[in-house]
């Protein structure tokens, strides 16, 4: 498939045409659900419009647990239908969708009590592993394994000797979310969709009762675009309540929000080499590897006030720190988290106090007519949801249109990506980087590595790292601003990288270096250059002030002390 690069003049020339013609279908809110529904609707063969109000996957889509699972404690609660659907995505992800992005991961999971609980916890495990062959894909993973107490602790050895009597060893998938989210609209784009963040939908068009677009405020320049579209699709998760309020009715179902918080923690911190996953009284804990660091999550509390920018506690910290700490022969300290993120999760409103015990289940309704609105859901199913919403405005074209393929449809990178592998010594022989830095590159590229590699033999010193964040190169940060859509400093920090949680500074060491890199591809002049670092700075000092507060209210009100770089408005 054709690259197509996210560029400043290619975001100019997609807002130009969605203003310039009726779309069969507009889709509002880049996140990952929003992302594939242009996909999915690209690959139809129908013309489509995708506007997200800020950078895509700024919301839930960047703040997940980075992982592509079943759902092993849905099984608890004989969700057997999500679980299986769920398996067959991750198998289609690791195998033909996105093998670059999306990696096995494998996890153990202590036995505590003697007996009982391996048969209990052995049985739910097996019948994950049977679910995920019963649902059509091979599994993609190795199949789970029995352990005794010191086996486990050879592949943990940071595991406090009573914290476990044995374990099981079992396997799901990781992803980075944020560039995952990115590269399905970008394969959109590259089947023809008109995609385009930094401008959010303030109103919906009407003749009579039907929708029949949307007014788009693009936030670089100020100006507002009337999109006509013969279907809207609402695809803005934790926001969706609010864009239906546009069209000035009461939605068919509402979503409520709940907020889950992880810690970054340097690799060094925790010996081992695997993830665990710890229950909690309330749901699950999971410690992830990822790269250089762990991943230590999380939490899932109900969420009533800002959308744009949840606040991580000191409550949420201790919280995390304590049921680790509990397993663990070193306890982590507060000096130990690099970085702290918080989500919000878009959970169906229902009946249960605990937003633990809502269901994962998504769910899609024409709420208009000319408008469909999905929501609820999980990352790991987001390609069943495009395809759901897009059927269900295909049913409004009334026009006959093909099925969904995108179950067949590899995303940009995917395409060599083993086989680039295979060659990754010539590669960096080739271009005279190191055959590590060739396998970095190829997890967070795939086969586009070439796109990247080219700027460096155009300029060597883009093939140096950053001098304030070692882990990646200069190169990576001028193709986020040329290729990759990324418009001001927080999105190249927080989402084409994770410099903001991956570095004890949050970034902040690298955050000058970083906007000399992009400045002339994305046009700034030194006062804007100035502004973004500023903005940057205050957004750093806000969060960390906001995780010393002691509940959601205070630190919500000190996160709030920094301003959008670009107001949404």
């Amino acid at each position: 498939m054709r690259s197509v690069a996210l560029s400043p003049q290619a975001r100019e020339e997609a807002l130009e045409a969605m203003s310039s013609t009726e779309l069969d279908v507009l889709v509002v809110g880049g996140g990952v659900v929003g992302s594939g529904a242009a996909l999915d609707a690209a690959t139809r063969g129908l013309s489509v419009g995708l506007v997200e109000a800020r950078d895509f996957a700024s919301g839930t889509s960047s703040r997940s647990s980075k992982l592509i699972h079943g759902g092993l404690r849905y099984l608890e609660m004989l969700d057997f239908r999500l679980v299986s659907e769920a398996l067959q995505e991750r198998g289609l992800l690791i195998q033909t969708l996105a093998p670059h992005l999306v990696k096995p991961v494998p996890f153990l999971y202590p036995l505590t009590h003697r007996g009982w609980e391996r048969l209990y916890a052995g049985t739910g495990v097996a019948l994950y592993d049977t679910l995920s062959l019963l649902s059509g894909r091979s599994r993609g993973v190795p199949a789970h394994r029995h352990l005794t107490r010191r086996g486990a602790r050879k592949i943990v050895p940071s595991l406090r000797k009573d914290a476990l009597v044995g374990a099981l060893l079992y396997f799901d998938a990781q992803v980075d979310d944020a560039r995952h989210t990115m590269f399905v609209a970008r394969t959109a784009a590259a089947y023809g969709a008109h995609v385009a963040s930094r401008a959010r939908v303030v109103g919906l068009l009407r003749e009579g009762e039907r929708v029949t677009g949307a007014e788009v405020h693009d936030l670089e320049s100020g100006r507002t675009l009337r999109v006509r579209a013969r279907q809207v699709i609402n695809a803005t998760g934790v926001w969706t309540d609010e864009t239906q309020g546009l069209v000035g009715e009461r939605g068919q179902f509402h979503v409520r929000a709940s907020k889950g918080i992880h810690l970054v923690v340097p690799r060094d911190r925790i010996r081992g080499d695997s993830g665990l996953i710890l229950r909690t009284e309330k749901s699950v804990l999971f410690v992830i590897p990822w790269g250089r660091h762990w991943i230590i999550g999380t939490t899932d509390t109900d969420w009533k006030l800002g959308l744009a920018h949840p606040a991580a506690s000191a409550a949420d910290i201790e919280y995390l720190l304590d049921h680790v700490n509990a397993v663990l022969e070193q306890p982590l300290t507060h000096e130990d988290v690099e970085g702290v993120y918080a989500g919000l999760r878009p959970l169906l409103s229902g009946e249960s106090e605990s937003t633990s015990k809502l269901s994962r289940e998504h769910a899609v309704a024409h709420t208009v007519p000319g408008l469909v609105v999905v929501a609820g859901g999980k990352y790991t199913t987001y390609r069943v949801m495009a395809k759901d919403a897009v059927d269900a405005a295909v049913h409004g074209l009334h026009i006959k249109v093909p099925r969904s393929v995108t179950e067949k449809v590899p995303l940009l990178g995917a395409e060599g990506f083993e086989a680039l592998k295979n060659a990754a010594p010539l590669l960096g022989q080739q271009y005279g980087v190191h055959e590590a830095r060739i396998l970095h590159l190829l997890g967070r590229y795939g086969s586009l590595i070439h796109e990247v590699l080219e700027l460096v033999a155009g300029d060597p010193s883009l093939g140096e790292p950053l001098a304030g964040a070692p882990d990646y190169l200069r190169a990576e940060i001028v193709y986020a601003a040329s290729h990759e859509g990324a418009r001001h400093l927080d999105d190249f920090l927080a989402r084409r990288t994770r410099i903001s949680i991956e570095t004890f500074d949050r970034g902040m060491g690298v955050v000058e270096e970083v906007a000399r890199l992009v400045a002339p591809v994305l046009g700034w002049s030194d006062e804007q250059v100035e502004r973004e670092v500023e903005h940057y700075r205050k957004r750093v000092e806000a969060e960390r002030e906001s995780q010393k507060m002691p509940d959601d209210e205070t630190a919500d009100a000190a996160r709030m002390g920094a301003p959008e770089v670009v107001p949404v408005v």
